[in-house]
């Protein structure tokens, strides 16, 4: 199977990823020195809120790297479900490209201004691009 990269969901795919990894570095960018500051050891951050004496700007974004590892997976699944599926191109690339940029716009208000009720809004219209495309393939396949 040849899939044209030019007109397919996988290159928002790895767009998705390649964020997902500079926030994983934006994470250690901050939480190492933070660590550091606050004279936390590795070993000492073994188990789950160890970290949560860190300030708020370096544990929002832990918390928006992890939040990129939960729902995206739908996405991710979606994404190779459509390719596979032979339903790759047109509308499918226009919403995996909306909810990777959804995304990207969620990251940033999470890491920087932290507004809840605007990232509640841009994680619901991620969802709904989801589920949009979610109801579009279960339509065109069964």
């Amino acid at each position: 199977m040849e899939v044209d990269l030019n007109d397919s969901v996988l290159v928002p795919v790895l767009a998705l990823i390649l964020w997902s990894l500079i926030v994983w570095v934006w994470m250690y960018a901050l939480r190492l020195p933070a660590m550091q500051k606050a004279g936390i050891r590795p070993d000492d951050a073994r188990s789950p809120g160890s970290l949560d004496v860190l300030p708020l700007s370096v544990r929002q974004v832990a918390d928006n790297y992890n939040h990129l590892m939960e729902q995206p997976t739908i996405f991710y699944a979606l994404a190779f479900f459509t390719v596979l599926a032979g339903h790759d191109g047109g509308l499918a690339v226009t919403l995996a490209w909306a909810y990777v940029i959804l995304r990207v716009i969620h990251s940033l208000i999470q890491n920087t201004i932290n507004r809840v009720t605007l990232r509640f809004l841009v994680f619901s219209l991620g969802s709904i691009v989801l589920i949009v495309w979610a109801v579009r393939e279960a339509m065109t396949t069964f």
